[in-house]
């Protein structure tokens, strides 16, 4: 057996690199039922337009927190996976990139959307993943608590957007994240 060794590592406080993000949402509907669901939602473009909505909302609060040095950004594209399945898993692995005020194009988020059963009239879907903010806001950016929070609160609005439209399916033709009526 050896001993330990103690490692000093000095922590700077600053946002070098991405922030670990991760939440999830029990459903009132059967893992059977929703998994349909996910992938109507991935195939009509909720998901997509999900994705857009949350960002631009994490964006706004990631300006109006850090001041000028949070430039603003815009989401260029949103790739997803197609849904796939393993055992009692359904997921979609989904990529944001988003470009900053100069034009350069960065990787905002990489993440998992897993949906699981929870129960027989139960399931879970979560989000796990990491983001990276904005290459301007590198050194002289917000601090990693106020990244860390609008990160959360950037992908707790997908999550719930999308748990909203899982557990609640609307009438046809309607949607919650629909914002043209």
């Amino acid at each position: 057996m050896t001993a330990a060794i103690r490692v000093a590592v000095r922590w700077t406080g600053a946002v070098t690199g991405y922030t670990a993000v991760g939440d999830r949402v029990a459903l009132n509907v059967g893992f059977h039922a929703a998994r349909p669901r996910l992938r109507s939602l991935a195939k009509d473009g909720m998901l997509q337009r999900a994705c857009e909505v949350a960002y631009g909302e994490g964006v706004t609060a990631l300006a109006e927190l850090a001041g000028p040095a949070a430039r603003l950004t815009r989401l260029a594209d949103v790739c997803l996976a197609d849904l796939t399945e393993t055992g009692d898993r359904a997921h979609i692995a989904l990529q944001w990139n988003a470009i900053d005020a100069d034009g350069t194009l960065f990787t905002a988020l990489l993440a998992d959307l897993v949906l699981a059963p929870a129960g027989e009239h139960a399931s879970a879907l979560s989000l796990a993943g990491a983001y990276w903010p904005p290459p301007g806001l590198a050194g002289a950016g917000p601090s990693h608590v106020i990244v860390h929070c609008c990160v959360t609160a950037m992908t707790g609005s997908f999550l719930d957007a999308v748990a909203c439209e899982l557990d609640h399916p609307a009438l046809p033709g309607i949607s919650l994240l629909d914002t043209s009526r």
